[in-house]
């Protein structure tokens, strides 16, 4: 190789004989992310799920996060199939205020 370009071993910090195992992975661990409750029970339990995720290793977050979003998505897709409240009818005008 020329002088400007490191052996490949130098580059990637392993030399002849020296390769060891691979570290472990740590432990799944809480991320500490607070949680604000929005009033909404639904979504509520939903977004509190989450936590869930802070016990498992990074490949098992996947299906958390698809049964959130899909609950979240549902909470959502209901608040459009509900009917509108109907309106107040407006109060009736007085006729007693003659002069």
């Amino acid at each position: 190789m020329s002088d400007l370009m490191p052996e490949p071993a130098a580059v990637t910090g392993e030399q002849e004989g020296t390769a060891g195992p691979a570290p472990e992975p740590a432990a799944p661990a809480p991320l500490g992310v607070v949680r604000t409750p929005t009033g909404n029970a639904e979504v509520d339990a939903r977004l509190e799920r989450l936590a869930d995720a802070d016990h498992l290793p990074a490949d098992g977050h996947i299906e958390v996060y698809e049964d959130v979003h899909r609950g979240l998505r549902d909470a959502l897709t209901a608040l459009d199939a509900r009917p509108a409240p109907a309106p107040v009818p407006a109060p009736m005008p007085s006729y007693n205020n003659r002069s």
